[in-house]
């Protein structure tokens, strides 16, 4: 027989858990600036370290309406090319990656965004990667 107690209980073990998981949602909307931010640092200093000459400037947001990959979109400095930076699990390990995405909508290059994720992306399969592409390219139409 379930009780009132049984009852208060359940409703107090609920509540936890749902004041647990709004508390981190609220704290992942509330820090997306400063994440953005230290993730087109970490970017730009990954290119800096590589001697590749591309620099991300700012994040240009989400031109979608429907769901896509998590991920952020950035400006490339100079150009008219946008990169989305975004992440590939593999052996337990993410593993950053950029796209580079044309106007028309057409990734360009895939590029490896730190020392591990360059050992890595020759061992990736190119099926995975096509799907990446073709979700990336998918996400503006």
């Amino acid at each position: 027989m379930i009780t009132i107690e049984d009852l208060k209980d359940k409703a107090i073990f609920f509540g936890w858990i749902f004041g647990f998981i709004f508390l981190i949602s609220l704290i992942w909307i509330l820090t997306a600036p400063v994440q953005k931010h230290y993730l087109l640092r970490t970017v730009n200093n990954a290119f800096i370290i590589s001697g590749d000459q591309k620099r991300i400037m700012d994040y240009s947001g989400p031109q979608i309406t429907k769901p896509g990959l998590l991920g952020y979109w950035y400006s490339i400095y100079n150009s008219q090319d946008r990169m989305f930076v975004f992440a590939v699990f593999k052996d337990g390990i993410f593993i950053p990656l950029g796209a580079i995405v044309n106007s028309s909508g057409t990734v360009n290059e895939i590029i490896p965004l730190s020392a591990h994720a360059a050992h890595v992306f020759d061992e990736l399969p190119k099926s995975i990667l096509q799907i990446y592409i073709k979700r990336i390219e998918g996400i503006e139409k």
